[in-house]
């Protein structure tokens, strides 16, 4: 005689059909989760940087942001670069992925430096990723990743927060304040007697950095794009960075970097997209 098989009781095989479902469930959950974590990052890589490889090291860059923004026309963020032993940098991008025009900011130098602080008042339009990348001066790549979450105000399309007659007015305006920074590393590099320190040169900008998605409140009609598109530093006579801007930095931006520690005389030299220029220098002799 033939065993009998035991028949599974409908209770089991409605379980096992539950457990089976939940496990998909999961599984598409976890895979829309890491692409919405992902984000345009994938696509944006792959146009930048095409199949070179982006190195990451904490030592090498870092990002500094807030976890959730308090103001998303006006965010403050930080990139902290040190290059490793025997390289130098040459240049890096602010990568904003959300936003309307992600590379945000781009530095180049005229001739690589070991290390470089900078920091930019950005406009941030939603939830988004943050990605900086540096090139070393032999090509290599290093990058570091960050999320900022945001009120949702759509930062990009926002009315403009100025009157237009003062914002023509006073645009490209420039403010060059210089200081030494006052951090425990720097505490300790004088202590020790050593003078190799940068500086911190910041540059505020009146300018209304129009992102041509707002809408004038009066006539109903859309604001002409017009930002800054670049801003040259000359550091003692000879040319030092030059940083490209994009309609992510905030209105009347404020840019802060890090300059030679044996600075003397400083240019900023202004152009924007319609090709309006202006410049101002500051002599560091007092310093």
């Amino acid at each position: 005689m033939r065993p009998r098989l035991k028949p599974v009781a409908p209770s089991n095989r409605l379980g096992a059909h539950r457990r089976l479902l939940a496990a998909a469930c999961l599984s598409t959950l976890l895979a829309t989760s890491l692409a919405l974590a992902e984000g345009s990052w994938p696509d944006l890589k792959s146009e930048l940087y095409g199949d070179r490889f982006l190195a990451q090291s904490d030592d090498v860059i870092r990002i500094d942001a807030p976890y959730r923004t308090t103001n998303d026309a006006r965010t403050d963020l930080h990139i902290h670069l040190s290059a490793p032993e025997g390289l130098a940098i040459s240049g890096f991008a602010l990568i904003l992925d959300e936003n309307p025009m992600p590379v945000s900011a781009q530095i180049e130098f005229a001739n690589p430096v070991p290390a470089f602080a900078f920091s930019a008042t950005m406009r941030i339009n939603g939830p988004t990723g943050v990605h900086a990348v540096a090139e070393m001066e032999n090509g290599q790549l290093f990058v570091a990743e960050g999320f900022v979450k945001t009120s949702g105000q759509g930062a990009c399309s926002a009315p403009p927060g100025t009157d237009p007659k003062e914002a023509l007015a006073t645009l490209g305006q420039m403010e060059l304040a210089i200081t030494r920074p006052q951090d425990t590393k720097s505490l300790a590099k004088r202590l020790t007697g050593s003078t190799n320190e940068d500086l911190s040169l910041a540059v505020d900008i009146k300018h209304p950095s129009h992102s041509g998605m707002q809408m004038d409140q009066i006539s109903l009609l859309f604001i002409p794009a017009r930002y800054v598109e670049t801003l040259k530093i000359d550091v003692n006579g000879a040319p030092f960075a030059t940083m490209t801007g994009s309609i992510s930095l905030s209105e009347n931006p404020s840019v802060t970097l890090s300059i030679p520690s044996d600075s003397r005389n400083v240019r900023a030299i202004l152009t924007d997209t319609d090709g309006t220029t202006s410049e101002v220098e500051r002599s560091l002799a007092d310093y």
